[in-house]
């Protein structure tokens, strides 16, 4: 069975953003951090060894594969500060048009630093993606 690698765990936040070699990304990490704290009423917990994620849900594809992730969250790379929200969600795409400089890949929204984008819909795409989440994938 396909074991997943990033997994929630007792990594400390602050340790992590410490780490980080920038200081203009370490000063955003912390800016994000504070947004995501508030806007989404998580506390910050680390997945995996670069992921800062807040709250999570468990998944279960028609594949049978099935795992938790966390439900929005962000890592400052080396290249680019990832932000992670909830895939296949159409009022994302929307909120996106309004967001400032950002480029996609799969799942993830990649910004160089928060000054490029509106922190008004940064705080959007956090609630609408919590949002969508938790409608699709309801505790049970």
């Amino acid at each position: 069975m396909y074991e997943l690698k990033t997994k929630e765990n007792d990594g400390s936040v602050i340790e992590f953003i410490e780490s980080v070699e920038s200081p203009k990304k370490k000063e955003d990490a912390y800016k994000l951090l504070d947004i995501f704290t508030e806007t989404s009423g998580y506390p910050a917990k680390m997945w995996g060894p670069s992921i800062i994620g807040f709250g999570s849900y468990h998944y279960k594809y028609s594949s049978g594969h099935e795992g938790d992730a966390p439900l929005v969250g962000f890592s400052p790379r080396k290249a680019k500060i990832s932000l992670y929200f909830a895939p296949g969600d159409t009022k994302r795409e929307e909120l996106l048009e309004k967001f400032g400089k950002y480029t996609t890949g799969k799942a993830c929204v990649y910004i160089n630093k928060i000054a490029d984008v509106d922190v008004d819909v940064l705080k959007e795409l956090i609630t609408q993606s919590i949002q969508f989440l938790k409608e699709r994938y309801p505790e049970k």
